[in-house]
């Protein structure tokens, strides 16, 4: 039997602040989101990335893809979206066989309020503590494992 690859201490080091990371920021931002519009970060990140794309609306494919999220988890926020007024479902304007998700004038308000506060928290919890080049060194670490992870995922793709 092979030995397991044990941590070094700058391995370990490095894994737990990854983890703790992963835990504390994602809380913070949902809890900033949460007091100030009364939705996750999920919901934001749903809302967010349809109000990037032109015309305001994506296939539910894609924005599963761009949300990291299953079609099933998407499918349940999205009708909870949809109840709120900022989301709608439809069908794809150039093919009526693929149901897409459209941001509503309602949901890019929402966005438009929520979004200064948002980046705000973004910066004080993360990029405030950092300089350009842990910055920087920050997007390329992280592509370098979403590559381990999904080799195809949206954020690797050349735009």
């Amino acid at each position: 039997m092979t030995e397991p690859r044990w941590l070094n201490a700058d391995e370990r080091r490095a894994w737990l602040a990854l983890l703790s990371i992963n835990t504390l920021l994602p809380a913070a931002l949902d809890t900033q989101l949460q007091s100030a519009g009364k939705l996750s970060l999920f919901d934001y990140n749903v809302l967010a990335m349809l109000s990037e794309t032109e015309g305001r609306f994506l296939p539910m494919s894609e924005l599963a893809a761009r949300t990291s999220a299953s079609l099933s988890r998407l499918s349940h926020v999205v009708t909870k979206l949809q109840k709120r007024g900022w989301v709608e479902r439809e069908a794809h304007p150039r093919d009526a066989r693929v149901t897409v998700a459209h941001l509503t004038d309602a949901g890019m308000d929402t966005i438009v309020e929520l979004a200064p506060g948002h980046v705000d928290a973004v910066r004080t919890l993360m990029l405030d503590a950092m300089t350009e080049a842990d910055v920087a060194d920050l997007a390329r670490i992280g592509e370098k494992i979403v590559a381990r992870l999904d080799n195809n995922h949206w954020i690797l793709r050349e735009e």
